[in-house]
């Protein structure tokens, strides 16, 4: 029972830093969005939106890249 504790205890630190990591995606893609929307981006804020989104952009590419990988090699398989 003491192993399933740990494993308890680990699923739940690993959920912490998830929250943690999503508070600071928002914090760092979130915010500038709102205050772009709400007309006070100044140059260099709206730079980095651009390069948030164009992070975005990438991460969809690479994540629908690796789908067809997937499906490919569970079709040949």
């Amino acid at each position: 029972m003491q192993g399933f504790a740990a494993m308890k205890e680990a699923t739940d630190v690993l959920k912490i830093v998830g929250m943690v990591l999503l508070a600071l995606f928002v914090l760092a893609v979130g915010v500038p969005l709102v205050l772009a929307a709400a007309g006070v981006a100044l140059g260099i804020l709206g730079f980095l939106i651009g390069l948030a989104v164009l992070l975005i952009k990438v991460a969809v590419v690479v994540a629908i890249i690796y789908l067809i990988i997937v499906v490919i090699r569970a079709v040949l398989k």
